[in-house]
């Protein structure tokens, strides 16, 4: 049984008018304090992301003897350059990208640690990184393959490592192993993914040599430390923008979101399916460029996802399923397989709730296929302590009849902390209710 603590209350209707900003992205959020751990000096990072998964990075940076400033809930100070053996286990949480990149990090260290986090965290696959990092010679285990992670001082190599798929929490793993590797490191990518790694290490000095598929560091510049901004998180803005899209009279404009073209596979998406959304670029933030994206209500039209682009939207999917059941004619995703293995099993779950909803979904293997429009009707929800699950299942409630419940509201604050504040200044009307049970 699915044990509830805050919850939204979503009634339906409504235009969605006003500019806002939406919070900093979370993947360069956990980078700019880890990055910044290793660097030398006073990394200044501002427009941070307060938000559950990052500071669970912080506060394990914090155990490996790191100062931080916190200046103010968004703005901080990184005293780099030297980590030291951690007393207890670091504690991730709920943090699927923190874990993977600190266990490359930790690798190369001359003292032992242990990566743990929350019961969910443990369910999540970590031999992706297991496995290259012990081809590293990395002396690193887990809990048949899940964590804790177990990492012991060890000799590290340089290596040329082929994903089997595209993955930017594998690959930074690998090159923040690479580091402290006695030679270059290669990694191999299959297609797109995030590159906040590269572009992020080479702002800080590392030598890397990039391509589109491949990043070569070879060890031995120090990282400096720089200053930097990071910008608005398209993963985030995903949902203003369906919301915006699905209700009639919306018309919302998003300010400083990274348009990085690894993460924008969304906005493609909904673009095909006949979304007014108009982009333009105001230049670059911590390495991504970024800018402002004006969304109005739009017709949609039921489009096929796959390949590439799957990567490139992989976080969206739960918000864009919500989007094609507002759509015309079919829509149809596969290659989307990843998805079973983020915080929940996101096929699974969404195809779930949203039944509840009164949806009609066909899961598959590696994706979904369902018709529409649909008119999806009010009812009580579950969030399944997955930030993406539960907002998404709150813009469903703005297009459906009737009041929708959604449990597991204070998981939102993972990665969209200030989520209900934002959709009642653009003129929705969602409310956070907190008590045991609704």
């Amino acid at each position: 049984m699915v044990q509830a603590k805050d919850w939204f209350q979503v009634q339906p209707g409504g235009a969605l008018r006003g500019s806002t900003r939406v919070p900093g992205d979370k993947s360069i959020s956990h980078r700019a304090v880890m990055f910044g751990a290793l660097a030398q000096g006073e990394t200044h990072v501002r427009d941070w992301l307060p938000a559950g998964d990052t500071e669970a990075s912080l506060s394990a940076v914090q155990q490996l003897g790191v100062q931080i400033d916190r200046l103010s809930p968004t703005e901080l100070v990184v005293h780099g350059g030297k980590l030291i053996a951690p007393t207890a286990p670091l504690d991730l949480v709920n943090a699927g990208t923190g874990i993977r990149l600190l266990a490359g990090i930790m690798a190369g260290q001359p003292f032992p640690s242990v990566l743990d986090g929350s019961e969910q965290l443990r369910r999540r696959p970590m031999n992706r990184v297991i496995a290259p990092l012990r081809l590293m010679g990395a002396d690193i285990e887990g809990d048949d393959g899940r964590a804790p992670l177990t990492v012991r001082p060890a000799h590290l190599r340089g290596i040329e490592y082929h994903m089997p798929m595209a993955s930017a929490q594998v690959k930074s793993a690998v090159l923040l192993a690479g580091l402290f590797a006695d030679g270059p490191t290669t990694v191999t990518q299959p297609g797109p993914a995030r590159d906040h790694t590269e572009r992020m290490l080479t702002a800080m000095g590392a030598d890397l040599a990039v391509t589109p598929e491949t990043a070569t560091l070879t060890p031995g510049k120090a990282l400096h430390a720089i200053n930097f901004d990071v910008p608005g998180d398209i993963s985030s803005a995903a949902f203003l923008i369906v919301a915006a899209l699905l209700m009639p009279g919306s018309d919302v404009t998003l300010h400083n979101v990274s348009l990085n073209p690894t993460r924008t596979g969304i906005l493609d998406a909904l673009r095909e399916m006949g979304a007014d959304i108009t982009v333009e670029e105001m230049g670059l933030q911590a390495g991504d460029p970024v800018g402002t994206i004006r969304v109005c209500h739009s017709a949609l039209r039921g489009v096929r996802v796959g390949g590439d682009v799957v990567v490139r939207m992989i976080d969206e999917f739960p918000v864009f399923m919500v989007a094609a059941l507002a759509a015309e004619g079919e829509t149809f995703v596969k290659d989307a397989g990843e998805l079973r293995v983020k915080e929940t099993d996101r096929l699974k779950v969404m195809t779930g709730e949203l039944s509840a909803l009164g949806a009609a979904i066909t899961e598959t293997e590696d994706g979904f296929y369902l018709f529409g429009p649909q008119q999806l009707a009010g009812a009580k929800v579950f969030g399944h302590d997955d930030h993406r699950i539960s907002m998404s299942l709150v813009v469903a409630g703005l297009g459906a009849s009737g009041q929708t419940t959604v449990l597991d509201a204070e998981c939102a604050a993972d990665s969209f902390p200030g989520f209900a504040d934002t959709l009642q200044r653009l003129g929705a009307d969602v409310t956070i209710h907190e008590l045991a049970h609704p």
